[in-house]
């Protein structure tokens, strides 16, 4: 205002300050939707759903559904959703660090009416509990009141690098405006150059006033280029482009816990997959079965009249073990079924709750005429040793109540349970309606035996059938009182094995393409389950993660195999490793460890609570939505909500995503910082002026840079970013590619606005015109902006020849270009005095477009220079 007027003077001061302004509020807004939007995301992820039991039937519940009253079904894993009473359980423990900060767990016991609060988790058995408090009135809600709400926005690795990078590059304008600042006062006062064509300075000739006003003209040309060098559409267009892309993620069941983890997935190079509901649909189904000596397939309408031929004995010993070694259970359909319609257990009258594993073995029994209810009344049950991944076993102990002894049967994986059985019962022995021998003999098993029955369990194996094997053993009833006592240890040795089932797990329909795929993008696949190797081959190959007829041993190996070696021998054997077979959670882990010391970016899924070290250890830790436990989720950074693979696949696509747009952006806002600072600079240290007002430059700055980011950080993901190889751990913001498109756009910018700035007056024949110097002006800031939306689409394809692919099916890149042009006519045409412009006629609109427009060749022609990012990735 003191050099050039209040009417006039306040258009730099004010946009200054309307551009500080719209930094805070668009940064401020962006930041609440992104926190409200996590709001949202914890909402999901703490909507945990729970088995209960309500109106005499088994119910799946979301947590913040349950009422007091409920009986929640508890099992490893599992969060406790509410405070209650414990009512039932066996072998559960219970830990309460998140109270008590012990790291010792709690045993309760069921007889002594032992209590549970919620927010502690079953680390192991099952059980059953009386809800009693629910959300705010429960002791975990009392203490959640008195803490605030940390919503755990940290800045991703992404973002940090991009707000040093535009620190840096801030610091770097400044100092270029300080010296510039001491250069041009220098010239000033020792009579050099002179500025807005004022007199030079001729000590006691000029007077203050005329000096102060030069050198706020000089400051003020000093703050045009801080203007110029701040790149405020930095953070925006990270911001922008996660919140997108967690919105776009959430909806391809990919639910982000962690921001972080959104970009690490494009870097991933290899993903370390569970079998079990990720790569097969996870509904078991019993397709074959030995039984006493006999082998049996089941018919396609679900029916095997053979089982109903065993002898009583024996079906009764299969059924008790069935029923009573499980934790699921078996409940009306519907509450109006009468007797006569349950009395047969037709799939259609009854319903199974349970694991997939578990259910396939209920139907099993159900449909050779066994009844639930009644064979679990028959006997007490004293003892249980719980299923876990270590073992890959359970056991229980019951109280025949007609009977003095104790029988203690077990279920597992079928080559655990037989070398832990020295018997076997053939049904040719066993005499069909004698029922005089309760509990039927069986017959020594000898090696040849035993060589028999592990060829039938390879069999089924090799067909990709999960194999789960059942025996059984007596204790005498004096050894009843220590059963009772909860110290015993089952016995697990002498066993008399009763029957093999094979169960099919079939592999889901898309999950093989989804598997092409990622391998094309260069990101390994390997399967790690708890499964036999053989099945694990069998599902392997089906999915497409093995060849067929693949003959190479070190291809797919057991977990035994991975602890065994060396670790110079695992660098070495695990490139070629594709299915780890028979695998403990411990293996996991080293089976992560190993390949981040060799220079890969893991991703690992996982479901159980003893996968929590691998999940946390893991770059990127993918826990299920659906058959993941509570504390596997917990340690996960992204929660498949559908189990299935491919939705772990399409969560690459994303991360993959939200690198190369900022990549596409950081190229666009580097092109207009170093093309308007270089500009400046020169014209100002040559002519003492700068040709872009401050002005100018904030539109430039806030509003292209803005939109920009809009345009560039939401693209949607390509085909074409799977047909690359992963992008790597430490790889550079801005690659060999990039840096060349920028150069060469940048100094085609800064030479034709140069040569505006100097001889523009004569190349646009304006010599003569009254305002000769105004309307150059105009056409070099109108010509600059162009520049600037031209260059926007060859940042879309920066390796690509052809500009203009996929950009019709961007609907919004071309909304917001068309906007922004729009805006720019505006400025030029309407907002004459607040932006120092002119109105230009016809033909200088179109040397500004032509000029503008000569980018896209230039683009075109830069990409025939040899490209060491090309030729690498």
């Amino acid at each position: 205002m003191k050099t050039d007027g209040v009417q006039q003077g306040w258009y730099d001061g004010v946009s200054i300050a309307f551009a500080i302004l719209l930094v805070i509020i668009v940064t401020g807004v962006s930041d609440f939707k992104q926190s409200r939007q996590f709001q949202r995301l914890a909402h999901e992820v703490d909507n945990i759903k729970v088995e209960v039991t309500r109106g005499g039937r088994r119910i799946n519940v979301s947590s913040a559904d349950i009422v007091v009253g409920d009986v929640v079904q508890l099992k490893v894993g599992d969060q406790v959703p509410a405070d209650g009473l414990l009512i039932e359980g066996y072998s559960l423990s219970i830990d309460e660090s998140s109270f008590t900060g012990e790291s010792e767990y709690y045993m309760p016991d069921p007889f002594q009416q032992a209590f549970l609060r919620s927010g502690s988790k079953v680390q192991e058995g099952y059980g059953s509990m009386l809800v009693t408090a629910v959300g705010a009135s429960t002791e975990w809600g009392h203490m959640m009141k008195l803490l605030s709400n940390d919503n755990m926005l940290e800045q991703t690795p992404l973002q940090e690098r991009l707000t040093e990078a535009a620190t840096f590059i801030g610091k770097v304008g400044l100092s270029v405006a300080l010296l510039l600042l001491v250069i041009l006062i220098a010239f000033y006062f020792t009579g050099h150059s002179s500025t807005s064509g004022d007199a030079k300075f001729r000590a006691g000739h000029t007077n203050v006033t005329d000096a102060i006003d030069a050198l706020v003209h000089i400051f003020s040309i000093s703050v045009t280029i801080v203007v110029v060098a701040v790149p405020e559409g930095l953070p925006l267009a990270v911001t922008l482009t996660l919140a997108y892309s967690m919105r776009k993620m959430m909806k391809d069941n990919a639910l982000v816990r962690r921001l972080a983890a959104c970009e690490t997935m494009g870097s991933a190079t290899t993903i370390c997959s569970d079998k079990t509901g990720t790569l097969t649909v996870n509904q078991m189904t019993v397709v074959s079965s030995w039984v006493a000596g006999k082998f049996i397939v089941a018919q396609s309408d679900y029916t095997d009249e053979i089982m109903y031929t065993l002898p009583a004995s024996l079906r009764s010993l299969l059924f008790q073990g069935i029923v009573q070694n499980t934790t699921g259970s078996v409940f009306p359909a519907k509450s109006s079924c009468s007797q006569d319609e349950l009395k047969g257990h037709e799939r259609q009258a009854v319903e199974v709750a349970g694991s997939p594993t578990e259910a396939a073995l209920l139907w099993w029994g159900l449909k050779a005429g066994m009844d639930f209810e009644a064979t679990r009344l028959e006997s007490r049950i004293l003892q249980v040793q719980t299923f876990n991944s270590a073992t890959k076993r359970a056991g229980v102990a019951v109280q025949d109540i007609d009977h003095r002894l104790v029988l203690v049967h077990w279920k597992g994986a079928a080559e655990i349970i037989v070398s832990m059985c020295s018997k076997w019962i053939d049904m040719e022995h066993l005499q069909k309606d004698d029922d005089s021998q309760h509990f039927p003999g069986g017959l020594l098993m000898s090696a040849e035996k035993r060589r028999e029955i592990m060829a039938i369990i390879d069999s089924m194996a090799s067909s990709s059938l999960r194999c789960v094997a059942m025996a059984y053993t007596t204790v005498e009833r004096e050894d009843k009182e220590t059963c009772n006592r909860g110290t015993w240890t089952l016995p697990d040795s002498d066993l008399t094995l009763l029957a093999i089932v094979g169960m099919k797990d079939p592999c889901r329909p898309e999950v093989r393409a989804a598997v092409a795929d990622v391998t094309q993008a260069g990101v390994v696949v390997r399967m790690v389950t708890g499964d036999n190797l053989q099945t694990a081959k069998a599902i392997a190959m089906e999915c497409g993660i093995l060849e067929k007829g693949c003959v190479d041993e070190l291809k797919a190996i057991e977990g035994a195999t991975l602890r065994s070696w060396t670790d110079e021998e695992r660098r070495k054997n695990l490139p070629g490793v594709a299915v780890v077979a028979r695998a403990l959670p411990s293996d996991k882990l080293l089976l992560v460890e190993t390949l981040q010391s060799m220079g890969e970016v893991v991703a690992v899924t996982g479901d159980g609570t003893n996968d929590a070290p691998a999940l946390r250890k893991a770059d990127i830790g993918l826990s299920m939505g659906i058959q993941g436990t509570e504390v596997a989720k917990e340690s996960s950074d992204i929660i498949i909500l559908d189990d299935n693979f491919t939705s772990v696949v399409k969560a690459v696509r994303w991360g993959r995503s939200i690198n190369f747009n900022i990549q596409k952006f950081l190229q666009f806002q580097l092109t207009v910082n170093v093309t308007a600072l270089t500009v400046n600079f020169i014209a100002a240290m040559s002519s003492g002026d700068v040709p872009l007002t401050v002005v100018q430059l904030l539109w430039v700055n806030l509003i292209m840079d803005t939109l920009g980011a809009l345009a560039l950080a939401t693209e949607p993901p390509t085909d074409e970013l799977m047909q690359k190889p992963p992008m790597g751990r430490h790889k550079p913001l801005i690659n060999y590619a990039m840096w060349r498109n920028l150069i060469v756009q940048a100094i085609y910018q800064v030479a034709i606005l140069l040569a505006l700035q100097f001889r523009g007056i004569e190349l646009l024949h304006l010599s003569g015109e009254t305002d000769a110097t105004t309307i150059n002006r105009t056409v070099i800031f109108n010509t600059f902006v162009l520049c600037q939306l031209f260059n926007e689409v060859n940042s879309r394809q920066p390796y690509e020849q052809n500009i203009f692919r996929g950009l019709d099916k961007n609907h919004l890149f071309m909304v917001i270009v068309g906007a922004t042009l729009a805006l720019q006519v505006v400025m030029v045409e309407f907002l004459e005095k607040f932006a120092s412009t002119i109105r230009l006629d016809w033909q200088q609109w179109l040397v500004c477009i032509g000029l503008a427009a000569l980018s896209w060749p230039i683009a075109c022609l830069t990409k025939l220079i040899p490209s060491i990012h090309r030729s690498k990735s």
